[in-house]
Parts: C-alpha cells; structure tokens; sequence
C-alpha cells in the first residue's frame, strides 16, 4: 500500500500530485496546504479527473493536519515563497528555510522512514536545510533540479534541432540556476553525440537558454512554471516507487565525490526505493571539473546564510 505526500498544494506540488496520480503508482497521494480548504479543493477537482483520465490511485488533501499524511513512502516538499520585490536572497532563505524545517519536522514526525524529496528554492539551500532538519541517511533525502534542467535543455535542442525529445539525453550538473554545468560531450540524440550534429556557437546558445530557462518563464508569465518542475518531481517519485533504478541528475549529497564535501549538489545518481543508491561519478576533463567546483563555491556561499540563522 503505497502512498505519497505532496506538501505546497500550489502550482508546483498541485501538478506533480496530478502526475504522480495519473501514473497510477501508489494507492494514495495527500496534499497538505496552509491555506484553508486549499489541498482539499484542488484534490476534489482533480480526483473528479479519475474517470475520465483512468486511474485509481485516491486523492486526498489536508489543511495543516499531517496525520492524514502518516505511513508515505515518498514526500515531496515544495513549500515557501518566491522572491518578492526588495527582498534580499537572504531574506528569501530566512524565510524559506524556516518554511523547510517546520514542514520536515511534520512529515518525519508521521512517516520516520519516507524518502524526502525537496523542490523548495533556493533548492540546493533548501535541500539543506531538509537534511539537517530530518537527519535521516543523506541518500533519503534529495533535491530536484537537474531533471527540470534537463527536460528544458532537451526541449530546447528538440526544437534546434527539429527531432523527437525522446531520443535526446542530457546531463546537467551544479548549482540550480546560472551556476548549473552543461555537459555537451555527455549529450546525445539517439545514441549521436549532439557535437556532430549542431556546432558550438548553437550548443552554447542552447545552455545559455537553458541556464535562464526559469526567467524566461517568469518574464512570459509574471510567476514561475509549474507544468514541468511539477512533471520533474513526479518522475524522481515515479523511479523510487518502482524501484526501477533510473539514473536521474539529483541534488544530492557529496561526501568527498568530484572533490566535494559536506554539500548538496547536483549530480547524476541512481534512483531506487531506497532513495539514492549510488551517485555516479563521471570522468570529467578539466575545464568541466573547474565549472564544477566554481558552481559548488556559489552553493557553499549561499548555504552558509543557513549557519547565521
């Protein structure tokens, strides 16, 4: 009998529950949200849904009371607020931060063996902060961002390219964000290494676009997507659930990998029902570690905002 929580009933964790349901991988999702009849609402409307798109799995939603959420196998995390006008990047983690230990301390009071995966921002601050919060093993839990910045990558070279994105691979590593590290020499369509068949100039176009993929949405929209970090995070749920050990750029735990210590970062793992079961390390050149290591300083000295709080 297994079961999944989604904590923000928002646009995000709204469509990752939708997702999760709709795969038809659990027998019940529960959505939390601070606001009054907020989850309640969204999980009726989308339950309403079950005939029409053919699954089976029970939505449930739950003002603030986590009791309803007790026993889930996975909890995904994508409660806080976005950066307001005026407000500073440490104000935001205050805030956020904040938000993230509250929310940990409800789930794991409720389901101690859950693996947790966080898609609160600042992500990899966030996903933190979820750790030290749960102090569970680092492999339970994780962040999302390199499936989202992956998807947008691929997407974007799709179009460039005029091809299926089914057939494209990608990985992603680093910081979310404009840190992130794009791996070229690791992308391929259909097996094609994607260097043979667009030149430089575009690839780099391509990453630069994928880097500011967020903005992009938020100055079309006014707010940020949801559509596909709400996909992104279902699909981390999706290969824990089915133990089907999928290897998926995570934010995760370093522990001395690609040089890193005692940091959350983005790096190509594989994905089981355990959690995390091995982070893969690949052999990167030179010029790509350097990008590495800068991208892992910016998530350090944005981290360390959470030891001042």
């Amino acid at each position: 009998m297994s079961k999944v929580t989604v904590v923000g009933a928002g646009n995000v964790g709204a469509t990752c529950a939708e997702n999760v349901a709709r795969m038809d991988i659990c027998n019940e999702v529960v959505m939390v949200d601070i606001k009054e009849n907020f989850a309640e609402g969204k999980a009726l409307d989308q339950w309403e849904t079950s005939p029409v798109n053919y699954f089976d799995t029970r939505i449930t939603g739950s003002t603030n009371d986590y009791s309803k959420t007790a026993g889930s196998d996975v909890v995904v995390i994508t409660s806080g607020i976005p950066r307001r006008p005026g407000m500073s990047r440490d104000d935001l983690i205050s805030t956020n931060a904040g938000i993230v230990k509250s929310v940990t301390e409800n789930v794991i009071a409720h389901s101690p063996d859950c693996v947790i995966i966080v898609v609160s921002n600042p992500l990899d601050v966030m996903t933190y902060q979820a750790y030290l919060t749960a102090q569970f093993p680092s492999n339970k839990v994780m962040g999302m961002a390199g499936i989202l910045d992956t998807a947008r990558y691929r997407s974007f070279l799709a179009m460039e390219l005029n091809v299926s994105p089914k057939d494209i691979q990608a990985v992603l590593m680093g910081g979310h964000g404009d840190t992130m590290v794009p791996l070229p020499r690791y992308t391929t369509v259909a097996g094609i290494p994607v260097t043979e068949m667009l030149s430089m100039e575009r690839i780099n176009a391509i990453v630069e676009r994928t880097k500011k993929g967020g903005g992009e949405i938020v100055n079309l929209l006014g707010i940020s997507g949801w559509y596909a970090p709400g996909a992104s995070a279902a699909q981390m749920v999706e290969a824990i659930l089915k133990d089907s050990k999928r290897i998926f750029p995570c934010c995760a735990y370093l522990t001395g990998q690609y040089g890193v210590n005692d940091l959350y970062l983005g790096v190509p793992v594989k994905l089981g029902k355990s959690g995390i079961e091995e982070i893969i390390e690949l052999q990167l050149n030179d010029e790509e570690m350097a990008m590495l290591h800068d991208s892992a300083e910016a998530v350090r000295n944005t981290v360390s905002v959470l030891s001042k709080l």
